[in-house]
């Protein structure tokens, strides 16, 4: 386990261990604030050993990957950041139809579908193009273009926090739902490898989402060539600025800022009645009875259009409503302002509560 070299303007005198400036490196918003030390983790025992080590001396700790799904305080993080840096795909099992790959923690995410598609595996490819690493996938259950990982996630290794164990978690405990995980509200566990279990196939996943299914010209349920979807999802990404591009500040953002909410019946027939004559917002019922509503289409007719603030350091996306983007030159809290004004007009014009989909880290909304 290697610390990361200081950065800051000068070593710190007071005998606190070095630590970098700012935590804004480390994230794709380009924003937070200095923890109190830094250390990269290469595998799974360094991750392990330093989070007891942390323990012993009583210091909260921060695990950090991919830095993609957090929006961390202008205060930073008052004790140990952990950047996983683990890497590693190996088969586990397999038989004549599936395939079961571990993935370390800090893979970067993007590069294990590419993976997967060139080796002729198919259940990843249309979650191509999202940041971060694929320990931070089963946390919030990530998911796009019709694809969860919870739909492929066979095992989750973890080292629970409390009785200093290593476990391999079923898809049952990981307590998956949209968006969410037993990992996602509680630091308790903390994410070491990755289970996927894919099939054999040079053939996507059938196509469920519509607007990819129109890209690639197909129907929906239909299946195209693995490549063939990654390429269309890469494509769509790219066009909303969730492809991070060093050169576009639309790209330096946490992706979806807030989820879709999901409403009760009634809830969801108030919604349309304060929609009145803006329209029916695209949903998705379930057959549960609860009904999942746009949360782009409530920014918009709420006027929180695209580009909206692009005159300050934080603003909407210019290309999707739902990205809020730091242009350069902010602070977090500039960018909680703005959510919290996207989320208290959302209410006050539709009734319906948004709430964000990154994990806030010393700092709230």
């Amino acid at each position: 386990m290697n610390s990361v070299p200081d950065v800051s303007a000068q070593a710190p005198t007071t005998g606190e261990p070095t630590s970098p400036r700012s935590l804004a490196a480390y994230t794709t918003l380009r924003l937070g604030g200095p923890p109190r030390r830094l250390l990269t983790a290469g595998d799974a025992a360094e991750t392990v050993q330093s989070i007891r080590e942390a323990a012993f001396d009583d210091q909260p700790v921060l695990i950090l990957a991919g830095g993609s799904n957090v929006v961390v305080g202008d205060a930073g993080f008052p004790g140990l950041v952990v950047l996983v840096r683990s890497r590693g795909v190996r088969t586990v099992a397999e038989d004549a139809e599936t395939v079961t790959v571990r993935v370390a923690a800090g893979e970067p995410w993007d590069d294990f579908v590419a993976y997967t598609v060139d080796a002729g595996l198919s259940g990843v490819e249309c979650l191509s193009g999202i940041p971060g690493s694929a320990g931070a996938t089963p946390i919030q259950n990530v998911g796009a273009y019709g694809q969860e990982v919870a739909e492929t996630i066979s095992a989750v290794e973890a080292y629970d926090r409390v009785t200093d164990e290593t476990l391999r978690l079923t898809p049952a405990d990981c307590g998956f739902a949209y968006r969410g995980s037993v990992f996602k509200h509680s630091d308790r566990r903390v994410v070491l490898s990755v289970d996927f279990r894919l099939v054999r196939s040079p053939l996507s996943s059938p196509v469920r989402y519509a607007e990819l299914a129109r890209a690639l010209g197909v129907a929906t349920g239909d299946r195209v060539p693995l490549a063939q979807a990654r390429t269309a999802v890469l494509a769509l990404r790219a066009g909303k600025g969730m492809v991070l591009d060093p050169a576009d500040p639309d790209t330096r953002s946490v992706g979806s800022f807030f989820t879709n909410p999901v409403l009760d019946a009634a809830a969801y027939e108030a919604l349309l009645a304060r929609a009145g004559a803006v329209g029916e917002p695209p949903a998705w019922p379930d057959p549960s009875g609860v009904v999942k509503v746009s949360a782009a289409w409530l920014i918009d007719r709420a006027g929180f259009t695209k580009g909206y603030g692009d005159r300050g350091p934080v603003a909407i996306s210019s290309k999707h409503t739902l990205a809020l983007t730091h242009r350069g030159g902010g602070t977090t809290a500039d960018l909680l302002a703005l959510a919290r004004e996207i989320r208290d007009g959302v209410h006050a014009r539709f009734g319906v509560t948004l709430h964000p989909e990154p994990v806030l880290v010393n700092c709230e909304l």
